[in-house]
């Protein structure tokens, strides 16, 4: 099985999200439908309906959780070596050389990448580019509008 990067703060995200699945949703779709049950007639029960639907979201999520998870590669960045070198998930701050405007992202993994959190995937063109260069270093990323020229800023290890 192939091994995907993922992050310890994505890590612990959906460990969270997985016991809330367990422990909290899952018991109160199978009660819902249950309840459901009692009101008679399933063919034209609506809340019964709408519950099974739920129920099978849940289970899929709880599956889909548990195979990332299984699958994942966890890296906890602030256990390794701070060298200024760009990693997968470091923080690293980027000036771009045209136009001065500086910006902070975080290398995560793809599931965890949100543009509006500043996360994004290690497979990003950015992040590709940044991946194995060091502070001070200027890089050139290859965007559909052309070519970017930044410079590494800082890097993070937080």
């Amino acid at each position: 099985m192939q091994t995907t990067p993922m992050t310890k703060q994505g890590s612990d995200a959906l460990l969270e999200e997985l016991k809330d699945l367990k422990q909290n949703q899952r018991p109160k779709v199978v009660a819902a439908i249950a309840e459901a049950r009692e009101h008679g007639d399933l063919k034209e029960n609506a809340e019964y309906h709408a519950a099974k639907e739920q129920q099978g979201f849940i289970e899929g999520r709880i599956q889909n959780i548990e195979f990332k998870l299984g699958s994942a590669q966890v890296i906890d960045v602030t256990s390794l070596p701070q060298t200024g070198k760009v990693l997968f998930g470091t923080t690293v701050t980027i000036t771009n050389l045209d136009t001065d405007e500086t910006v902070t992202y975080q290398i995560v993994g793809d599931d965890e990448a949100d543009v509006k959190k500043n996360k994004i995937s290690v497979n990003s063109p950015i992040a590709r580019a940044l991946i194995g260069k060091e502070e001070g270093d200027d890089v050139v990323v290859k965007t559909p509008g052309g070519e970017v020229d930044y410079e590494i800023s800082k890097v993070e290890y937080i």
